[in-house]
């Protein structure tokens, strides 16, 4: 019998290092590793990484520093970085923290088994190549263990937008695209494994531009649509879009497919048109508050997600008043806002930075608006019903714990519904982060 070994992955950043995450300890499962939800008792350490946030890389080279003790207690114990830090960083984190066996990019973990042997044999492993093979192919034989309701599904990788302010380009490369029937055979595979719901992954999702099973091109409206003739599949998201790349086929798609979620995360970055400019988005304000009207029009209750950069180089007091505007415009449901940071290599970086005491005022007056935006969201909808898929037991006894239509997370006592389980339900009540409701 095999020899069982153990694998801890500790996940930073987006949805799609999840999906990566899940995907790599696949890559090791078939190496006799299982996975641990401790670093105590590994075998294999592995660290996947996000380069969004600011020094990234550091708070990922201090993380190893706090590991070497691990590795002195066990020598065997093998420590991996993954992610886009790795893809940034490279051989300069062996360099730097000699406790790391293995360095690999998001484009390379398909190789994890292979480079998994090397460091048994005593050897370093690094690649963080972009290789022409598809990785998604290569680990196309997932296992057949159950899975929670929820899923991601990445689909698209890259993107060519090339923002000021983001390293995605660099660290994930060019926008390519899944075949259709690959992500179709993969949606249906999740499905049988108990997945009801599933969201659509992409850098620049909305750009998505796969081969479809007629040999032409496809966008993601018509991906979509394909997705909703998978019996078992209740609902379809998807994230995160880039405005421009907003069809109106893919406009349509929120009005009349019935398994596409009224939920659409748009970010914006800001709402001054100067800004906006400098940092490459190729949108106006009004162009994207135009976009907004139109999804409305089609999709009336769509809950609107966003995201925001505080403090960009030169943004002037005037430049965040126009993003304030904009926001109450919208009225957003959610909204995830940072100061900016430099990314070395980008073209922001080199630009006049705006005083950090400056941006952090400026993120809580953002903050502040755009969190009495989510409460009143959440306190509009007392006394509405709506669908919620169970996905998980709450913290009292006979409690269950769910997803609404519109991403808001619903508590629902006296419940004797199961995980996967549609179940419609009023709700009574809206609290600081979720909605409780009673089973209709």
């Amino acid at each position: 019998m095999a020899e069982t070994k153990k694998l801890f992955i500790k996940t930073y950043g987006c949805q799609m290092n999840v999906y990566d995450s899940e995907r790599m300890s696949e890559a090791l499962g078939a190496s006799g590793y299982t996975e641990t939800q401790t670093p105590d008792d590994a075998d294999m350490i592995l660290l996947n990484t996000c380069h969004i946030r600011e020094k990234a890389a550091e708070k990922i080279y201090s993380e190893l520093g706090r590991m070497k003790s691990l590795k002195t207690a066990k020598p065997d114990l093998k420590i991996g970085v993954a992610g886009c830090v790795a893809q940034a960083e490279g051989a300069e984190i062996m360099r730097r923290q000699p406790a790391v066996d293995l360095v690999v990019g998001p484009q390379s973990y398909h190789r994890l088994a292979e480079m998994e042997i090397k460091t048994r044999r005593g050897e370093k492993a690094l690649d963080t190549d972009f290789p022409i093979e598809d990785k998604f192919e290569a680990l196309k034989h997932r296992p057949k263990a159950r899975r929670a309701p929820a899923a991601f599904l990445t689909v698209q990788e890259g993107c060519d937008k090339f923002c000021a302010f983001c390293v995605v380009p660099y660290t994930r490369g060019a926008e390519t695209s899944r075949p259709v029937q690959r992500i179709v055979d993969e949606a249906k595979n999740l499905v049988e494994r108990g997945v009801r719901e599933i969201t659509l992954l992409g850098q620049n999702v909305n750009a998505y531009h796969g081969t479809g099973p007629d040999g032409n091109e496809w966008g993601l409206a018509q991906l979509i649509w394909e997705l909703d003739k998978v019996d078992g599949l209740a609902r379809i998201r998807f994230t995160t879009s880039h405005p421009n790349d907003m069809q109106d086929d893919l406009i349509d798609a929120h009005a009349y497919c019935a398994k596409l979620m009224p939920y659409l995360h748009l970010p914006v970055q800001s709402g001054s048109d100067r800004i906006l400019k400098r940092m490459n988005r190729s949108h106006t304000a009004d162009s994207y508050l135009r976009l907004i009207e139109r999804i409305r029009a089609a999709r009336p209750d769509i809950l609107m997600s966003g995201d925001f950069i505080v403090g960009f180089p030169e943004e002037t007091e005037e430049d965040f008043q126009a993003t304030l505007d904009l926001i109450k415009e919208v009225r957003y449901g959610y909204a995830y806002s940072f100061k900016y940071s430099t990314r070395p290599g980008t073209p922001a970086a080199e630009r006049a930075q705006v005083e950090d005491a400056v941006a952090a005022e400026r993120l809580q007056r953002l903050q502040a608006l755009i969190t009495q935006q989510q409460v009143e969201i959440q306190n509009s909808m007392v006394g509405r019903d709506v669908t919620i898929l169970i996905e998980k037991q709450g913290r009292d006894p006979g409690q269950m714990v769910g997803k609404s239509e519109y991403l808001h997370a619903v508590h629902i006592n006296d419940c004797d519904a199961i995980p996967g389980d549609l179940v419609q339900a009023r709700i009574t009540e809206a609290v600081r982060n979720s909605l409780a409701g009673t089973m209709i």
